[in-house]
């Protein structure tokens, strides 16, 4: 795959999967096998696991959305810098809900094979988030 079109699947994988919680779409952006590590503590492989994890993202922040900054992407790799926002309304690491907006900086690393995303580790500033959520 060119990294145009790993660009324009980065860009689904936020815009259209991500920032409407659409599960539905996990077949055809993402292989079977996805291997996740969210900046969240979180590891996940396949839907299955990757679904929970969309969930728990959507349980603590309903209106949780992903900003691509850039993306820089060669061959079966891609670097994505991303702004991360939304209303803290559910518990996330032991915090209860603040309902406090948050926005938070991340990047994220991707790995792609036939044609979908094949693993995704992201690196976010969780010292900030962190922060906003305990009103500091």
């Amino acid at each position: 795959m060119s990294a145009n079109l790993n660009v324009h699947l980065i860009g689904r994988f936020y815009k259209e999967m991500w920032n409407h919680f659409d599960k539905g779409l996990l077949p055809e952006l993402l292989a079977e096998d996805i291997r996740f590590r969210g900046s969240l503590g979180q590891s996940a492989v396949g839907y299955g696991e990757f679904g929970r994890y969309v969930d728990y993202i959507h349980k603590a922040f309903p209106d949780f959305s992903n900003h691509v900054e850039e993306v820089v992407a060669e061959a079966d790799k891609a670097f994505a810098r991303l702004t991360y926002r939304g209303t803290h309304e559910g518990e996330i690491f032991g915090i209860p809900p603040t309902h406090r907006a948050i926005e938070y900086a991340g990047a994220a690393l991707f790995h792609f094979y036939g044609g979908k995303i094949s693993e995704v580790w992201v690196l976010g500033d969780i010292y900030g988030l962190l922060q906003q959520l305990q009103g500091g």
